[in-house]
């Protein structure tokens, strides 16, 4: 995970390191005019490779690697890695989510850290000193909490869609949202939006059968058509269990 402003690169294949590396890269240099001098990993394979080194060495920047089994020479981001996903787990097990949003949690729980003080920058946020104007709250909400989306589908629709609120969308000011409402459900990104966050949508009756029914369609992977039913003779086999007998 590389993170940013709102949320991180997320990815489930190793061998996107590299690509996002060099998106993540030329953000941060256009954002700061700043140049990245070092670069501190681990010995993951997914940082040793030849194109990620060719890439370091073109661009000036000086590697730096952790010993095997030594993660606390890292441990800047290996605190912040286990920090996001004390946090993530929590929120998740809070909204009665299960782990199909740890992707969601994760940006939430980077969303939060970003907007917190620390004391490694004098008890300011991370937003404060990287765009120099305090954080603004007035948009936070509770992660997994009751939503309804605004809509106008017709004149004689429903005005609402019941949604599921989780977290914001990068480059958008606007809340994601994971409408129930919709069959099958799905993603979505509206601005006009009341909360219920006294209340986790999750948890009724109608939120859980629709993910198990998700659930199993997910599982299955191809479908077998049941054989025909056989013709048998029930008077014979009668006879020939009594003759076994």
């Amino acid at each position: 995970m590389i993170f940013q402003e709102k949320s991180g690169f997320i990815f489930e294949n190793k061998n996107d390191v590299f690509s996002n590396f060099k998106k993540w890269k030329a953000l941060i240099e256009n954002q700061t005019n700043k140049k990245i001098k070092s670069l501190r990993t681990d010995n993951g394979l997914e940082f040793g490779e030849g194109q990620f080194n060719e890439f370091c060495e073109n661009e000036g920047i000086v590697r730096h690697s952790t010993v095997w089994k030594t993660s606390q020479q890292n441990g800047v981001a290996e605190h912040m890695n286990r920090t996001l996903l004390e946090r993530a787990r929590c929120m998740l097990s809070t909204a009665n989510l299960s782990k199909d949003f740890w992707a969601e949690a994760i940006n939430m729980a980077c969303y939060v850290v970003n907007r917190s003080p620390s004391t490694a920058i004098e008890c300011k946020t991370p937003v404060e000193v990287w765009f120099g104007t305090p954080a603004n709250y007035s948009d936070l909400r509770i992660f997994g909490c009751l939503a309804y989306a605004h809509t106008s589908d017709g004149k004689l629709e429903r005005r609402a869609q019941k949604s599921i609120f989780l977290g914001y969308a990068p480059g958008v000011k606007g809340y994601r949202l994971w409408c129930t409402d919709l069959h099958p459900p799905k993603f979505i990104i509206s601005k006009n939006v009341k909360f219920n966050e006294s209340t986790m949508l999750h948890s009724s009756k109608e939120v859980r059968d629709a993910e198990k029914e998700d659930s199993i369609n997910k599982q299955v992977e191809f479908e077998v058509n049941s054989p025909h039913k056989l013709d048998i003779d029930t008077s014979s086999c009668s006879r020939r269990s009594a003759r076994i007998c």
